[in-house]
């Protein structure tokens, strides 16, 4: 390791455990030097996090709702007094009801509606704000976001409108942070094998057909995803911002299937 994040320190907000997203992430910061803290939600999730947190040398742990003020107030200032100032936030919080995570989109309740902006978009400008206070010299602000956004996913459903949402607000709010040397930027994996992605209906197929189809004749991995977000956060980043990184093995780029599977 070259030691790239030394000296920094940063909030990952979504671990639910070793097979997340934000994991990956948080394992390949730290392996780059940084110091790290880390939310939860409730007690079940707090004991999940706990070991993990330790295996990177990590005792700084905030219980966090994102839908509530209080509690948003309550990590924030937390961070405040131990640190008083971060260099990175990882927000890796997505949510809708399962339930509506199958069958038609035109099913879409709109209390689920709500609730799926509320915690996989509104989450990130409030915590985006909330994080520049305490980035005085600058940072780096990380979200994660899915290709469902912009093309239409079998049962991704309204969690497709809400990346849509999320990755305008990355652009947004890189413009807004950006006088702040502020860089705000999204991370862009295939599918994945995590405790959310489970929750899609027909998820091991979507997850079969792209590893058969990328041009890279395999899935994202955890490395790489965390790889990608050590770029964000490092130096190497500091030109970059508003962006949505792709790293899906290039399943992005095909208008088709490749010829053997179609």
């Amino acid at each position: 390791m070259a030691d790239l994040m030394k000296g920094k320190r940063g909030l990952v907000m979504g671990v639910a455990n070793e097979r997340s997203i934000a994991w990956g992430i948080a394992k390949a910061l730290a392996g780059e030097g940084a110091e790290l803290a880390f939310s939860y939600q409730g007690d079940a999730f707090g004991k999940r996090v706990e070991p993990l947190a330790a295996s990177v040398g990590s005792d700084f742990l905030v219980d966090v709702d994102v839908t509530s003020d209080d509690s948003l107030d309550a990590a924030f200032a937390a961070l405040r007094d131990r640190w008083g100032t971060i260099d990175f936030l990882v927000h890796a919080i997505a949510y809708s009801d399962k339930t509506e995570l199958t069958g038609r989109f035109t099913n879409t309740s709109r209390a689920n509606f709500k609730n799926s902006l509320d915690i996989s978009c509104y989450s990130f400008i409030d915590v985006s704000r909330r994080a520049a206070e305490l980035m005085p010299n600058g940072g780096s602000l990380i979200t994660l976001t899915y290709g469902g956004s912009n093309r239409v996913t079998p049962f991704y459903n309204v969690m497709g409108v809400a990346k849509a949402a999320l990755e305008a607000s990355v652009r947004y709010l890189a413009n807004d942070l950006g006088p702040q040397a502020i860089r705000v930027n999204a991370i862009s994996p295939g599918p994945m094998k995590t405790l959310a992605g489970a929750a899609i209906g027909g998820a091991r197929k979507t997850y079969r057909h792209t590893e058969a189809n990328a041009p890279l004749g395999h899935n994202a991995t955890l490395e790489a995803v965390g790889g990608a977000a050590v770029f964000l956060a490092s130096e190497y980043g500091a030109c970059t911002t508003g962006d949505i990184l792709m790293v899906d093995s290039g399943y992005h780029v095909l208008g088709m299937p490749q010829p053997d599977n179609i």
